[in-house]
């Protein structure tokens, strides 16, 4: 295994698919670059007819991905922030999610498209700094997709390509350059299953992206209370891997949902009301969430750390519903 940060871990995964497969292309704004180097380098190996440099237009990226996906081709479209996401919301909602539907299950959108998603702990604010999973997971058709580590990344991203249909692929920017071991080669993380980070026995805790790392600290820091805290990393936000949850919820009798994103109508919500309507009984304390207040992101470095979730607030929740 190499030790790569996600970054690295994500250009390696579009190296080698697009090594493996001529029908898949990379296209998105500044590809020589690339955002946070996810692209670097692969535009001198694979030419400009396969790394293409779009113009300042986040619908066109998604509609020429929409057009040659549904030709036979399998794009990866580049939106450099997620917050662009609503700049190329009809091509994405109205046209990519809706092809397998539309055409009776005779075609199809096999596409992906990346971007960086939520806080970077920089303070460049509500323009650039926001969580719009919950939004893409409400749109039927489309796959969701938050890695937390490098190793999932690279498995993620190369089932996310091979998936026959559009998928929505978050990378949350504050855990670009964290390292982590990365398998050589084939490596492929299936897209719907969660990953137990740490067994427990008291508490369920479910993360995803960024807030994976917090969840953990948080775990770490109830075992010196005599706390066993099971974390969850959810990799896929849908498909949602219910099975994994419940199982543990029946396990702990108690769950704690946290995300980066704002509490009203956040995917956490979703999990919460899965969990009231399939393990009501195993439930021995309220639900909790853990999010970021239902305002903009503030453009200050030391707002948006008071802004953001982070393992104090985690214990804080964990305690309430213990008793």
């Amino acid at each position: 295994m190499a030790t790569l940060n996600l970054s690295a871990a994500l250009n390696q995964a579009l190296d080698e698919e697009l090594a493996r497969d001529e029908t898949v292309f990379v296209i998105g704004e500044d590809m020589a670059r690339g955002a946070f180097a996810v692209t670097k380098g692969l535009g001198k190996k694979y030419g400009d007819d396969r790394i293409i440099n779009a113009p300042l237009s986040e619908s066109t990226i998604a509609g020429a991905c929409v057009g040659a996906a549904m030709m036979g081709r399998r794009p990866v479209g580049e939106i450099m922030f997620g917050d662009f996401l609503v700049l190329a919301m009809d091509q994405i909602v109205n046209s990519a999610a809706k092809v397998r539907y539309c055409y009776g299950g005779r075609n199809h959108a096999p596409m992906v498209i990346r971007c960086a998603s939520g806080g970077m702990g920089r303070g460049i604010g509500p323009h650039h700094n926001q969580s719009f999973e919950a939004m893409m997971a409400h749109v039927p058709g489309l796959v969701v997709v938050m890695p937390s580590n490098p190793a999932d990344g690279k498995g993620l991203l190369k089932s996310a390509i091979r998936c026959d249909d559009p998928v929505i692929f978050l990378e949350s920017k504050s855990i670009y350059f964290v390292k982590g071991e990365v398998p050589d080669g084939e490596h492929i993380v299936p897209l719907g299953k969660a990953d137990v980070k740490q067994e427990g026995t008291d508490v369920t805790l479910v993360a995803s992206g960024a807030m994976v790392y917090k969840a953990l600290k948080a775990a770490e820091g109830m075992q010196a209370d005599g706390v066993s805290v099971e974390v969850i990393d959810l990799r896929t936000i849908k498909p949602l891997d219910k099975s994994t949850i419940l199982k543990s919820v029946e396990k702990t009798g108690r769950l704690v949902i946290v995300e980066e994103a704002c509490q009203v109508a956040s995917f956490g919500a979703y999990i919460a009301a899965t969990v009231a309507d399939e393990a009501f009984h195993s439930l021995k304390a309220p639900i909790k969430r853990v999010t970021a207040p239902d305002t903009p992101i503030p453009a200050n470095t030391f707002l948006e750390r008071k802004y953001l979730p982070d393992e104090n607030r985690i214990i804080g929740t964990i305690k309430t519903i213990l008793h």
